[in-house]
């Protein structure tokens, strides 16, 4: 159910001394969306009777938070004789149906809304928004150049590659923007480190957990005995993310030459072709918000 405001849990108190601890918590509390989100899907409500599963998915897909929303709603709600994941939105709203899905969704509590009073928090949540979206173009453009005929679900599974941590801006902004200080402090301090200084664990645990408890795709969270089916999809995705996180930094950065290399054996291309492309990819977003880099 949505709510006018942020619930106080795990904004203020101490972090759970656990992965499962954490959590725990997490998948007690409602999930924030976008206003921009919100606001379009009061619009398709209002002409239910005209809307199908691609026009919602169309809007509900370019919002990382939503999208991670529909899917643990779906996977909750899937049938006994259903063994499949939805790794789409598309394919959740399909399940679910329409009337249905906007039963359950009514009107949604907003990041802005949550993080009113934190703007420096909602600064870190757009800029790792900002970068989810560089991630999933990078990693769509890679799946097509690949002719994988999955590339939607690559493009939804590179959307929600860090999905806990947005999790965390929204409901524990003030260890986030702890953490977000004390890499400014010191560019050569690695995120897992700051994470388990402050939060008691590696994020990347934290998604693999909650991944696990919400039934999400196994992609989000990949084990050793599915690396061999998805090798090439997630490949695809950490690529993606790792070109997401490392071109800021310039594409002169041995870390980006490194990734750029990798990219190339993936696709079966040269090098300079691989840069062009995920140049031409990156391009195509907007310039970086000031993020938590305005802190610095």
């Amino acid at each position: 159910m949505a709510t006018d405001s942020p619930p106080t849990a795990g904004r203020g108190s101490a972090p759970p001394p656990t992965v499962a601890a954490w959590a725990e918590r997490l998948s007690s509390l409602d999930i924030p969306v976008l206003g921009s989100t919100g606001d379009a899907l009061e619009l398709l409500r209002a002409d239910e009777d005209n809307v199908d599963a691609h026009g919602i998915a169309e809007t509900v897909s370019n919002d990382p938070l939503m999208t991670l929303k529909v899917l643990v709603h779906a996977a909750s709600h899937r049938g006994e004789r259903v063994v499949t994941h939805a790794e789409t939105v598309t394919e959740a709203l399909v399940m679910l149906g329409i009337s249905p899905f906007f039963r359950a969704f009514q009107r949604q509590p907003t990041v802005e809304e949550w993080l009113h009073d934190e703007p420096a928090a909602l600064d870190g949540l757009q800029g790792t928004m900002h970068r989810a979206h560089r991630r999933a173009n990078l990693a769509l453009a890679f799946a097509v150049q690949r002719m994988d005929p999955d590339a939607a679900i690559v493009h939804a599974v590179a959307l929600m590659h860090e999905f806990a941590d947005l999790l965390l801006w929204c409901h524990a902004p003030a260890l986030q923007l702890q953490i977000a200080t004390m890499q400014c402090a010191d560019p050569e301090l690695r995120s897992k480190t700051a994470q388990e200084q402050v939060l008691h664990l590696d994020v990347c645990d934290l998604q693999v957990e909650l991944a696990r408890r919400w039934h999400l795709s196994p992609l989000l969270a990949p084990s050793e005995g599915s690396r061999h089916v998805d090798e090439a999809k997630i490949l695809t995705i950490q690529l993606a993310a790792r070109l997401a996180r490392h071109i800021p930094r310039g594409w002169d950065s041995a870390a980006v030459g490194a990734d750029i290399a990798e990219l190339a054996g993936l696709l079966n291309v040269s090098v300079p072709n691989a840069e062009r492309l995920s140049q031409e990819v990156w391009n195509e977003v907007g310039p970086d918000p000031k993020g938590i880099s305005a802190m610095c």
